[in-house]
Formats: C-alpha cells, structure tokens, sequence
C-alpha cells in the first residue's frame, strides 16, 4: 500500500462517516452530495490535524509494510471527521438561513 492509497481510503472513509451520521439523524442530512462534500473535507481536515501526531500516512508506511495500528487510528479519525464536518456543515447552513 502506498501512502496515497491511505489518503484515499481515509477519505472514503470521511465520507462513509458523514453518510451513516445523516442516516442515523435524519436531521442533519444535507442530501447525498452535501454529505459526501462535507464528508471528504472533514475528513482530510482532521486527517491532516492531527496526523502530525503520528498516524499520518507518511508513518503508517514508514518502514515500508503497513502499521496496522497507526492506519487503524487514522480511520477512527476519518470516520469522526467525516461526521463532524456534516455536523459543522449543518450548524453553517442553519445559521445562514435564520
């Protein structure tokens, strides 16, 4: 696995996450196209923040085979991230629109 296949992977996951928050609340479900936006960016967006702290992709493959419990986390975070940034997506629009 190289290290973009992670960074994709951790962005479909992002957008897994966003999906299944806007199935389990209805409410905060920005159609299809709104989740999964909100869903990649949220999950890069966390990704990249605390990736530094050492489950970005660069270390997951630093020794050249996968650390399944570095990558393990960094889809953790990628799933919240998704769902977060639904989350925060939501709380924007609804605030705009008042």
């Amino acid at each position: 696995m190289t290290d973009t296949l992670i960074s994709i992977i951790s962005i479909f996951i992002g957008i897994i996450g966003a999906n299944l928050l806007s199935i389990l609340k209805k409410k905060y479900s920005l159609g299809f196209t709104g989740n999964v936006i909100t869903g990649i960016f949220g999950s890069i967006f966390l990704v990249k923040f605390f990736g530094r702290l050492g489950f970005g992709p660069q270390f997951i493959m630093e020794t050249g085979m996968v650390n399944i419990s570095l990558f393990t986390i960094n889809i953790l975070v990628s799933l919240i991230g998704g769902a977060i940034g639904l989350f925060l997506a939501f709380l924007v629009i609804h605030k705009l629109n008042k």
